[in-house]
């Protein structure tokens, strides 16, 4: 995948995670685009729907550093992967941060649990895609 279209949807999914923790009313009631399900859903596991975004998020900070560290001889899978956990934990930190300043909200520190879980999530499981992928060159190259 090129990098600027996993920049492109890394900011999708940023600017998505801000609009909706930053949404005055929680339940996504008057988001009238999202099917009932879905609303149903997000209210019934309200700290687990913090962690959806996060798993794309994780996903494709994985797949951006990967690309543009791939030129590198030696680059370190286990620093990048906490440098980008690190990342994602700021990102949730500022979108729970921001309900400070808006009516009827209020930052959960279970939110900022779920997001980095969720991203966690996501970087295992860009790895886990990765072996899939590319398990008979590993496999060839040993």
């Amino acid at each position: 995948m090129s990098n600027k279209i996993v920049l492109l949807l890394l900011l999708f999914v940023i600017g998505v995670v801000f609009y909706f923790s930053w949404l005055p009313d929680p339940s996504f009631m008057n988001e009238t685009y999202l099917p009932r399900w879905l609303l149903n859903w997000s209210n019934h596991y309200y700290n687990l729907r913090t962690a959806i975004p996060f798993i794309a998020l994780g996903l494709l900070l994985e797949a951006y550093t990967q690309h543009n560290c791939s030129d590198e001889i030696n680059h370190n899978k286990i620093f990048n992967f906490i440098k980008n956990i690190s990342i994602a934990t700021i990102i949730v930190c500022i979108a729970e941060g921001g309900q400070f300043f808006i009516q009827d909200r209020s930052p959960d520190i279970k939110d900022v649990f779920f997001g980095v879980l969720g991203s966690f999530i996501g970087g295992l499981g860009y790895y886990f895609i990765y072996l899939v992928v590319n398990f008979k060159k590993i496999k060839n190259a040993k």
